[in-house]
C-alpha cells in the first residue's frame, strides 16, 4: 500500500479552475426524443430519492440554486442538462425509490433515465449516489445491475459523509469497494463526499474532468 495522494494538487486545482468557470441550465427531457445533441461529454448523477444529487452538483459548481432539490422526494422526472462552459455536461437524472408517486408515474420516469443510461454514446461515466448513513442496499442492485449489463462505466459516490463518525465511514467505503470488486462496469474507486462540508469534492471533480478527457 501507498500513501500517495490520488490526484496531484496541479490536477485537482486545474479541476477547481474549471468548474468555477461559467455553468448554465440547459434544459429538461421528459421524453427520450427530447434529449440534446450528443455532442459534448457528460457525466450522470443517479440515486435515490433524497440522497442529495442537487446538493452535490451546486456543490461541484460552487452555486446554491444550480440544480433544485424538492421538499417532496421523487418530484424529480425529467433528465436534467447542465453545460459547464460549453465543455461537458452534468446530467441530473430522474430519482429511484419513490414511496408517493403511482407506480404508473414511477415506472414513466424510471424507463426514462434507464433509457438515457442505455443509450446516450456521450456519456462517459455514471455516478451513482448512495447515502453513507446507510451504504448500499438492495434497491441498488437494480441500477447496477442495469449499468454492468449496459457496460456504462459507473463509480459509487457516498454523499452526507459528514453526518456520520470517521472511522464508520470508513468502514462504509471499504464494504462498499467491497461489494463492487466483481462488478465489470463499476469504477474500483469509492469517493466519500459532503456538499455540506465539502469532502470529496476536488476529488470528485478531478475524476469528472478525466472521465471527460477535459483539460485546460
Amino acid at each position: 500500500m501507498t500513501d500517495e495522494p490520488l490526484y496531484s494538487e496541479d490536477v485537482l486545482e486545474a479541476a477547481r479552475i474549471q468548474f468555477a468557470r461559467p455553468v448554465r441550465f440547459l434544459m429538461g427531457a421528459a421524453q427520450i426524443e427530447q434529449l440534446p445533441p450528443d455532442d459534448l461529454p457528460e457525466v450522470a448523477f443517479a440515486g435515490r430519492s433524497n440522497v442529495g444529487k442537487s446538493s452535490l452538483i451546486n456543490a461541484l459548481v460552487g452555486q446554491n440554486h444550480l440544480a433544485r432539490a424538492s421538499n417532496e422526494p421523487g418530484r424529480t422526472r425529467e433528465v436534467n442538462f447542465f453545460v459547464l462552459e460549453e465543455k461537458l455536461r452534468l446530467v441530473d437524472l430522474p430519482g429511484y425509490g419513490w414511496a408517493r408517486a403511482s407506480k404508473t408515474t414511477v415506472k414513466k420516469f424510471q424507463n426514462l433515465g434507464r433509457d438515457y443510461l442505455r443509450g446516450r454514446p456521450s456519456l462517459k461515466r455514471a455516478y451513482l449516489l448512495i447515502d453513507a448513513r446507510h451504504g448500499l442496499k438492495s434497491v441498488d442492485n437494480e441500477p447496477m445491475d442495469a449499468l454492468d449489463l449496459a457496460a456504462v462505466s459507473y463509480q459509487i459516490i457516498l454523499t452526507k459523509a459528514d453526518k456520520i463518525k470517521p472511522a464508520e465511514l470508513e468502514k462504509v467505503v471499504a464494504e462498499s469497494q467491497n461489494a463492487i470488486k466483481k462488478r465489470p462496469a463499476a469504477h474500483p474507486l469509492v469517493i466519500a463526499t459532503s456538499s455540506e462540508k465539502g469532502l470529496g469534492i476536488p476529488e470528485l471533480r478531478a475524476e469528472i474532468m478525466m472521465a471527460c478527457g477535459v483539460t485546460l
